[in-house]
């Protein structure tokens, strides 16, 4: 038995004594567990000396007062040599001994192809600590000024930590925590907090760090960016950027439910695979193929003479991405940078959009107010460079949005004008006159007039080659560009004040002074839904983007809200063939997509409703105008309604809360247009209002 003081290893190879002033302890030293003379030597070692066996002395810190004063080792250095380095070739033969250590012959042996470092010492890993220089000064001179044979025990037990595996280290440190007084713990706790902490991201793999950054909100994204230069070139990255573009522009976010305003899509698509190949990780280095925009396959799969025209191809798809660039960017680039086109990073875009939908939120704008009609503006439609904006003055009127200024006036109507649409070759325009003019609205020329209907035109819609137009006749007449064929839709029972057409469905629908809304099939001529619930005038109709998706399953009943086709709840998206089933037998969809499942309708009832027209249901009812709703529009991220109560009201799609009202019209609010960062209204005190954000 060994008395409480003593730890005896019974080895017949070799025995030292290490004795202090106080005490001898005979201890017998194995050369392949050496860490009893480790924990030993610490044992026996003042205060002071232990503070540097553990790191550097705090100069402030109370010290337990021992009678030790110091240490000495009876083992000769040659004794020592014999017994440390064989430990130390043993356990760290790259250093020691370049053979890769010795055998039990004494001969030299092959390298250990399996490392003994723990991942903080490994010298290939990124994350590796460097030393702290004033920490490390300081440890130098309070080993100067111990004795030399205190120096040679300190540096004993350092030499053989370090040069011990992980399992023999942790047993080193637990054999000298239980020697440690308070203040030493104290001190490792202290000096501990900071050594654990580990770059995880420099460490991790660059696509997985990619992938932990695309996790986290904007705020946090910014603020992990503020961490160090590497979490900033990380955390900056197109790829994170992209993905959080994606989550949140022209759609509400799953996770925080906010939405910023829409991106040329094209420029998603044309950036889209050269993000998601270089979050995988090709492209990093030398030895990963280099990164291209489009597939591989696309040049391989055309024969030599076509490649250049599969190049003239993808030129002018995204000839686009670059049209509101610095002049510098636009510029012809050089064929080996083609798949390299150097375009603004996408926390630039982010950014871009976020100062936007902040605008909006908070309804930050400037203001330009547009004069020159004689009387009540009743439509109105805008791009990024013209408004166009017709009157119960006969006229229409072009204006310079940037200027502010009248480009041109179009006359031909003997009457007020109540609706038009405008693309890039024309202009066609519906007036209580009856007529429909087609103008080529650059020249200011009318190109063609059609006596449409018996009564006056109130509302048209084209989408393609397709045409529908409304009339105080209470019929909808649909003109074919392609055939030039037309042919007349009846149903309603009073005026048809707005239509919609979908030509990829090849449906319209329908808003009439009878209170209802109507969805009609082309192919088949006949109405295939009615849609009731409304008990004013229904003066709008407009559709909801294909990917609008609303996630709020329970449906406005309260009002008593009922359909003439469906009484079912609404339930999750079916399968097509299911979905056209539900359409009615009326509705044929052999070859041809669903309708628009989501739209809006507003009323002289002073209401807007959102209707799911695969169920035929009401999910939201919009209450905040005082009377009638004249105009509306929307988008992915909100509603925009103009009423007889002289207010514009903006609305969040999916709550149905109005999140802010503007003022400013003398009179009932008649038309309005929407875009990603303008909003135009059009009211019969003969102005229009352009708020943009």
């Amino acid at each position: 038995m060994t008395s409480p003081g003593e730890i005896h290893c019974r080895n017949s190879e070799t025995d030292h004594y290490l004795e202090s002033p106080s005490k001898r302890r005979r201890i017998t030293l194995p050369q392949d567990k050496f860490m009893n003379a480790a924990v030993n030597n610490f044992t026996d070692a003042p205060p002071t000396l232990q503070g540097s066996m553990i790191g550097i002395v705090d100069a402030g810190q109370d010290v337990c007062q021992d009678d030790h004063d110091n240490i000495s080792i009876l083992a000769t250095s040659k004794q020592a040599g014999q017994t440390v380095a064989p430990f130390l070739a043993k356990h760290i033969p790259e250093q020691y001994a370049p053979g890769g250590g010795l055998d039990s012959s004494g001969n030299a042996k092959m390298k250990d192809p399996n490392t003994k470092y723990c991942y903080r010492h490994r010298p290939d890993l990124k994350c590796r600590r460097q030393a702290n220089e004033p920490s490390m000064d300081q440890l130098q001179h309070e080993l100067e000024d111990l004795s030399q044979g205190d120096q040679q025990a300190i540096a004993h037990v350092w030499s053989l930590f370090s040069a011990a595996p992980a399992k023999h280290r942790n047993l080193m440190l637990q054999g000298i925590l239980t020697q440690c007084c308070f203040p030493q713990l104290s001190y490792l706790s202290t000096n501990v907090r900071d050594l654990i902490r580990i770059d995880f991201l420099t460490a991790l793999p660059p696509e997985i760090s990619y992938k932990v950054l695309c996790f986290l909100d904007t705020t946090s994204l910014c603020k992990a960016a503020q961490v160090s230069q590497r979490w900033r070139s990380l955390a900056d990255d197109d790829v994170v950027w992209h993905r959080m573009c994606e989550q949140h522009i022209d759609r509400k976010c799953t996770k925080c439910g906010w939405g910023l305003p829409l991106l040329e899509r094209k420029r998603l698509r044309a950036s889209k695979r050269q993000i998601q190949l270089r979050a995988t990780g090709r492209g990093l280095n030398e030895w990963s193929p280099d990164i291209t925009p489009y597939p591989e396959a696309a040049l391989e799969a055309v024969p030599n003479n076509d490649a250049k025209d599969q190049m003239s191809t993808m030129a002018k798809l995204t000839a686009p991405l670059l049209k509101n660039q610095a002049p510098s960017l636009a510029a012809p680039m050089a064929t080996d940078s083609y798949f390299r086109p150097r375009t603004r990073p996408w926390k630039d875009v982010y950014k871009d959009r976020f100062r936007v939908g902040i605008n909006w939120k908070r309804g930050r704008c400037d203001l330009k107010i547009f004069r020159g009609h004689q009387n009540g503006v009743m439509c109105l439609q805008f791009d990024d460079s013209v408004l166009i904006t017709g009157s119960y003055d006969a006229t229409i009127k072009v204006w310079d949005l940037a200027s502010g200024e009248e480009i041109q006036t179009l006359k031909g109507h003997t009457s007020g004008i109540r609706c038009l649409q405008f693309d890039d070759s024309k202009l066609i325009s519906g007036s209580i006159d009856r007529t429909l003019k087609i103008w080529d609205w650059r020249k200011g020329e009318c190109i063609a007039t059609h006596d449409a209907h018996s009564n006056g035109i109130v509302g048209l819609h084209f989408d393609s080659s397709l045409l529908a137009t409304a009339s105080m006749d209470k019929t909808i007449k649909i003109w074919n560009f392609t055939d030039s064929s037309r042919f007349t839709l009846r149903g309603h029972t009073d005026w048809v004040n707005a239509v919609r057409v979908d030509s990829a469905s090849r449906t319209v629908l329908s808003a009439s002074d009878d209170c209802t809304v109507k969805l009609w099939d082309l192919d088949t001529k006949s109405c295939i839904k009615t849609f009731e619930g409304h008990v004013g005038q229904v003066q709008q109709v407009i559709t909801l983007p294909h990917d609008f998706d609303f996630e709020d399953t329970e449906v406005d009943d309260s009002d008593g809200t009922s359909s003439t086709t469906s009484t079912q709840s609404h339930p999750q998206c079916p399968q097509p063939a299911t979905q056209a089933e539900r359409y009615g037998p009326g509705f044929t969809a052999s070859d041809r997509p669903m309708p628009p499942r989501y739209m809006l309708t507003g009323a002289l009832d002073g209401t807007i409703r959102l209707w799911d027209t695969y169920t035929s249901k009401c999910l939201r009812t919009y209450f905040g105008h005082v009377e009638g709703v004249w105009a509306l529009a929307a988008d992915s991220l909100r509603v925009v309604s103009g009423a007889e109560d002289r207010m514009v009201k903006v609305w969040d799609t999916r709550s149905g809360k109005c999140e802010r009202t503007f003022t400013g019209h003398a009179g009932p609010v008649s038309c309005l247009g929407l875009s990603d960062n303008r909003m135009c209204t059009g009211g019969e005190d003969n102005e229009v209002r352009m708020y943009s954000f």
